[in-house]
């Protein structure tokens, strides 16, 4: 009787531990939920690069569940269309505190003080912080710079290349920085469950030829915000590193030439900007950034299989780089 018993025990005591560990996860996950803390339908976010693309769609996903939003865009005219997107998703009887614009450029310091005071006054704070403003750049760094004398670039070419870095610096790098300086207290101050997400990309993290100047200033806002999560525990930073995504997002392209535009042929012209019609939807990452938001997620490749073309890069290098060049058909002269 006596083993039998011994037996017995070896069975439940594992078993209610399990079932007790289950339980303790659970409400723990629980206590810690942002949709408890903050629900969907009290939630202010504010949105940063939302006149279109990923931005734009992340607003829709908030507008769909009650959210409050403020997009802000550069573009009257555009900014206004989205607006008007997102009341019609709920309908004209929607108050502009619910689904309000404002026109900032988040490169100037005064234009996102200004934004600030703004939502000071209607909300008395906000709990969400989309940073999806950004430019791209195109081209090998050596092409830009041209090779006019034997030995490299003469100096127009270099002055030129560090013109077109400064400019996507300013806008990758520098607005996600004001934009945290001017926001993180104000956010620590008025929300239960305080969140930025940094709408990054998969170049930030593995190098891809053509994007040495867009992927080198995605990595550095990266780097960034990563020191920033330690920096202030209190908000939970989270980080979407997305691949190639559909749309027009390289027409924004820093690096262009606007005279090699002008004078290429129609059919060459209409291919660079039409939008792209592989890669990722617009709707997929949205839905997968407000997913990452609500679950505290910290860094999110996008599709998750590339986190393990990171990790291989580590041990395997030239095997990605060949990947990269092949991806975008890049040939070394």
């Amino acid at each position: 009787m006596s083993n039998e018993s011994s037996a017995s025990a070896w069975i439940l005591v594992p078993l209610i531990a399990s079932v007790g560990f289950g339980f303790y996860g659970y409400f723990r996950r629980y206590a810690r939920s942002r949709q408890r803390l903050i629900p969907p339908h009290k939630e202010r976010v504010v949105i940063l690069g939302a006149s279109r693309g990923i931005g734009l769609s992340i607003a829709h996903r908030y507008v769909e569940r009650g959210a409050r939003i403020c997009i802000v865009g550069r573009d009257v005219v555009e900014l206004e269309t989205a607006r008007l997107e997102c009341v019609g998703l709920l309908g004209e009887d929607i108050g502009e505190d619910w689904i309000a614009s404002y026109v900032a450029d988040f490169t100037k310091e005064k234009d996102l003080v200004s934004l600030r005071h703004t939502i000071s006054d209607r909300w008395e704070g906000f709990d969400t912080l989309v940073v999806c403003a950004g430019v791209s750049a195109t081209r090998p760094l050596l092409d830009i710079a041209g090779t006019e004398e034997a030995e490299g670039p003469n100096f127009a070419g270099v002055k030129k290349v560090g013109d077109i870095a400064s400019l996507a610096m300013k806008v990758n790098y520098l607005g996600p920085l004001l934009s945290a300086v001017t926001m993180i207290p104000f956010m620590e101050r008025t929300s239960r469950s305080p969140s930025i997400l940094l709408v990054s990309s998969l170049g930030a993290a593995i190098p891809a030829p053509t994007r040495s100047i867009y992927g080198s200033t995605k990595a550095a806002s990266l780097a960034l915000y990563q020191a920033l999560a330690i920096e202030h525990p209190k908000i939970t930073f989270t980080y979407i590193l997305p691949s190639t995504v559909q749309g027009s997002f390289r027409a924004s392209a820093v690096d262009a030439e606007p005279q090699e535009m002008n004078t290429a042929p129609a059919e060459q012209t209409a291919s660079t900007l039409r939008p792209r019609s592989h890669g990722l939807t617009r709707e997929a990452v949205a839905k997968r950034c407000v997913a990452a938001i609500d679950a505290h997620e910290r860094v999110v490749f996008y599709p998750p299989f590339y986190v393990y073309a990171q990790l291989l890069y580590w041990f395997w290098p030239s095997f990605i780089e060949r990947q990269a060049a092949k991806k975008y058909g890049f040939t070394a002269q």
